[in-house]
């Protein structure tokens, strides 16, 4: 896909509205199973968006993200210094709103307290974390545009790491932001899984040292190799669970079941991409579909989300639920920035 069809498209507004839209649709339904989700709300494929479209923090920390990179590259060329500068205040800031009553999880909780001071900021990340705080925010990494392949790798990794410290966090946000980018630049979703795939095998050993200086120290590694290699590799078995289900599936089976429920970051990962790939066409059905499941609903469906609007553009959803979205101004305004 050439350049002015990726504008035309604005997969940047497209990716940062659906993952809103499918925060909110999954708000009411997480921390509850299939069947009481289903006597409560009826049947998944009508779940309607919820008034107010109210979201949780994985919309609230995406957004904290996307201004931290605004403000890292509105000073220059996005490097490691310039985005803590950036995205470190935005967190804490978070941490601080008294709009984080969101249900917001521990790992961002003590990370963000730790991050409010003047330590370096590997002493404040939970080294032994892997939750899907990292990678629910992370999209939009995959949406700036101009970036090298370093440097998208290099800070989806940083921005989980200042909270979520654990290798799998950081190979399954950097292959989140992977995910988006390839959609945003028009790669075919019945091949992602094979790419990401190759991916995660190419960039196995890269210990992104520039970006994540001494992190490695932290953890019980005899060398930054086979820390980071760790979270490779189980990322590379969940895209195995994840080929294995998408040739497999049934539509009317509770996703989770296939790869997880989505609390850890590659369960995260692949359960919001098997919900976008049984529906690529069918933005409303991913959605739907990943609200409607027995794990962290909200967090599977923003990626879903994230993946459907970076594959298929703004006008993928109906206006009258985009319109209703909480914080749409300021997701509308990254948007516009990164689609001009």
């Amino acid at each position: 896909m050439n350049n002015r069809n990726i504008h035309v498209k604005q997969a940047a507004t497209g990716s940062l509205i659906g993952l809103a839209l499918g925060d909110a649709l999954g708000f009411p339904t997480e921390f509850k199973n299939v069947p009481a989700i289903l006597a409560s709300f009826g049947p998944w494929r009508s779940l309607e968006l919820p008034k107010p479209a109210v979201v949780t923090d994985d919309t609230q920390m995406t957004l904290a993200l996307g201004r931290g990179l605004r403000t890292a590259t509105d000073r220059g060329v996005l490097e490691p210094s310039r985005m803590e500068e950036g995205v470190r205040p935005e967190f804490v800031e978070w941490y601080h709103s008294p709009e984080n009553n969101r249900a917001p999880g521990r790992t961002c909780l003590v990370a963000c307290e730790l991050l409010d001071g003047d330590r370096p900021w590997q002493e404040a990340s939970q080294i032994g974390s892997k939750g899907c705080g990292a990678n629910m925010r992370v999209a939009p990494i995959g949406l700036v545009p101009g970036l090298s392949d370093e440097q998208r790798a290099g800070a989806a990794q940083l921005q989980s790491a200042l909270t979520h410290g654990h290798p799998t966090a950081l190979a399954a946000s950097d292959l989140t932001a992977r995910a988006v980018y390839l959609l945003a630049q028009g790669a075919d979703p019945a091949g992602l899984v094979g790419l990401l795939r190759s991916y995660a095998l190419e960039n196995r050993s890269t210990y992104h040292s520039r970006w994540l200086g001494d992190l490695w120290t932290y953890s019980q590694d005899p060398t930054p190799e086979h820390f980071i290699e760790r979270g490779w590799d189980e990322c590379l078995e969940i895209l195995e669970r994840l080929a294995a289900a998408v040739s497999s599936a049934n539509v009317e089976v509770d996703p989770c079941l296939a790869t997880g429920e989505g609390w850890i970051a590659e369960e995260a990962l692949a359960t919001g991409l098997l919900c976008f790939l049984l529906f690529p066409s069918d933005p409303l059905s991913a959605l739907r579909r990943a609200a409607v499941t027995s794990g962290d609903s909200d967090s599977i469906a923003c990626l879903a989300g994230a993946f459907a609007g970076a594959h298929l553009g703004a006008s993928c959803w109906p206006s009258e639920w985009a319109e209703r979205i909480e914080y749409r101004s300021e997701l509308l305004t990254l948007g516009a920035l990164w689609d001009e």
